[in-house]
């Protein structure tokens, strides 16, 4: 019977020397100091083109909320962009971000032939404001019933824009929605699948700011609570309400995280520049997202 030979010495030693070096390599990496998180402020407003609760159009006073809010990603709703003599046919996404320095994406709902040749198409939809550069920007459709056309009819349209922005080398998804305004709730169920869907198509932290028209216990809202964290933490009676802004009795205008995105803190401005008041959170990006993605 032939024996089996016993490992050399120098095999031995070889082995064990692999071994340290991986336990090495690998106690390093768990010790290695991680990236410190981003703090973000970020706000969701319905603008309502930039007309208060007064009834006068003062965009300035809108840049002004804004800026006092100390937000630095800022999603909007109901920005018109040479829409109508409401807003002076103004593109209103461009004159806050001028105002406010800021980089700005704007995404149509609506964008109509001019009143005559040679002047700029009239739209309306919503748009993102941010302090730090945008890397990358669509504008997804979802279901939408047009109130352009009579009857309307249930089909895709443009309106829910998703930015990436980069926060001190961490890329942010950041989307801004405003969902049907009508009783049935069954347009917004689709609304919402329509999004998720989206949103699902990338990685790392995301945030979705948006007037929902909807209260957080909706039964079509209720397909966002798993994938997505409201960012609402309700305390000492106050249930975030944000609209009328005149004695303001719902909440239909949110701020949601994604659950490797910590929230520090929401608050619910106090504001007559539109007849929604503004949600602002301040936010904590991962630190370990450093540098994925760019």
């Amino acid at each position: 019977m032939t024996r089996a030979k016993s490992p050399s010495f120098k095999s031995l030693a070889l082995a064990v020397c692999a071994l340290l070096a991986l336990v090495l390599v690998e106690g390093a990496a768990a010790t290695e100091p991680r990236a410190p998180d981003r703090q973000l402020t970020v706000m969701s407003y319905n603008v309502h083109t930039g007309i208060g609760a007064d009834g006068k159009l003062d965009l300035g006073r809108t840049a002004d909320a804004i800026r006092a809010s100390g937000a630095e990603v800022i999603g909007l709703q109901e920005v018109d962009r040479h829409w109508s003599a409401r807003s002076d046919f103004e593109d209103q996404a461009r004159l806050l971000a001028d105002e406010l320095g800021m980089h700005y994406f704007f995404a149509p709902i609506y964008s109509l032939d001019p009143p005559r040749a040679g002047l700029p198409r009239r739209e309306f939809g919503l748009a993102v404001l941010s302090e730090y550069p945008i890397i990358d920007a669509e504008n997804h459709e979802i279901a939408r019933l047009s109130t352009q056309t009579s009857p309307p009819r249930l089909a895709p349209a443009p309106g829910f824009p998703e930015v990436v922005v980069n926060v001190r080398g961490v890329p942010l998804h950041f989307y801004a929605t405003h969902l049907d305004y009508r009783s049935d709730p069954g347009v917004r169920r689709i609304q919402v699948d329509d999004m998720l869907a989206i949103m699902a198509e990338d990685d790392g932290p995301k945030v979705l700011v948006g007037d929902l028209n909807a209260p957080p216990d909706a039964p079509e809202l209720e397909p966002l609570w798993k994938p997505l964290d409201d960012a609402w933490q309700e305390a000492d009676g106050d249930a975030g309400h944000t609209y009328p802004t005149n004695g303001p009795v719902k909440r239909i205008d949110y701020v949601l995280v994604s659950p490797d995105v910590k929230v520090e803190e929401t608050r619910v401005l106090d504001t007559l520049a539109s007849d929604h008041l503004p949600v602002v959170s301040e936010l904590l990006l991962p630190g370990d997202r450093v540098g994925v993605g760019r």
